[in-house]
């Protein structure tokens, strides 16, 4: 059991979502067909294999949490879609696996060893392929009024080491020309979508479940706790049990 099993069941439901025109527009972009493979490293329960099936043909994820990948398969069966799921690491998948003509990567960049992976990556994608990292995230200029005060509750009731890892994986997401420093792969572009849309007060609390640094296996008896913080916090920005949430999705 990893960092993120207990997390599975909820992950897919809760973090903010990617829109179908992010997709749309990426795939856009890379001219990316039914004659294109993809390979998701780090899948979790599928969000961006599942995303980008509809415009390419082979999909394959990668997770070395087997919750997560039984969350993809299940995502999979629902959406009628075809997914190659391997349990295993990035940094370690065997040297019969191929190349794909993207890599696609979500906030998973930080959690894999730098050297092993840009080799990997080296050999994964296909002469003229592209590789996407890509993040949804709530916007944090100020749009979502809540977003300090509820990350400010989940820092406090979280494990110093944990914050500090996830801290970690925000500046590795935000300076990705340093993890590529070194590497002949180059940052090309930037692609941002914006959405907007209404959360229950309820699922925003327990969207902080999801997190590895305040999951239910980080917290233990705490739990309860800090959902009870996080819910006063969160009830003056609320209408009808909802709140508002301004999401940028970004792929580089």
């Amino acid at each position: 059991m990893g960092r993120f099993a207990s997390t599975a069941s909820l992950y897919e439901h809760l973090r903010p979502p990617y829109p179908r025109e992010f997709f749309r527009s990426v795939a856009q972009k890379l001219g990316l067909t039914k004659q294109s493979s993809l390979i998701d490293l780090g899948t979790g329960p599928g969000l961006l294999a599942l995303g980008f099936g509809p415009y390419v043909g082979r999909v394959v994820g990668i997770d070395p949490e087997p919750a997560m990948l039984d969350a993809a398969r299940l995502a999979a069966s629902r959406a009628g879609r075809h997914v190659t799921l391997i349990e295993g690491k990035a940094e370690t998948l065997p040297p019969d696996i191929g190349t794909f003509d993207i890599v696609t990567i979500g906030r998973a960049l930080h959690w894999m060893d730098r050297e092993a992976t840009l080799a990997q990556l080296d050999q994964l994608v296909a002469h003229g392929g592209a590789i996407a990292i890509c993040a949804s995230f709530s916007a944090t200029d100020g749009r979502n009024p809540w977003l300090d005060g509820y990350n400010e509750i989940r820092r406090r009731w979280s494990p110093a080491q944990l914050w500090e890892e996830a801290g970690r994986g925000t500046r590795t997401h935000r300076d990705l020309s340093a993890f590529f420093r070194g590497s002949p792969l180059r940052l090309t572009e930037l692609v941002t979508v914006e959405t907007g849309h209404l959360v229950g007060l309820h699922d925003l609390a327990e969207r902080t479940l999801t997190y590895s640094s305040s999951s239910r296996d980080a917290l233990g008896e705490n739990v309860e706790a800090m959902l009870s913080d996080i819910g006063k916090h969160l009830v003056p920005f609320s209408r009808d049990c909802a709140i508002a949430e301004t999401a940028q999705i970004v792929k580089r």
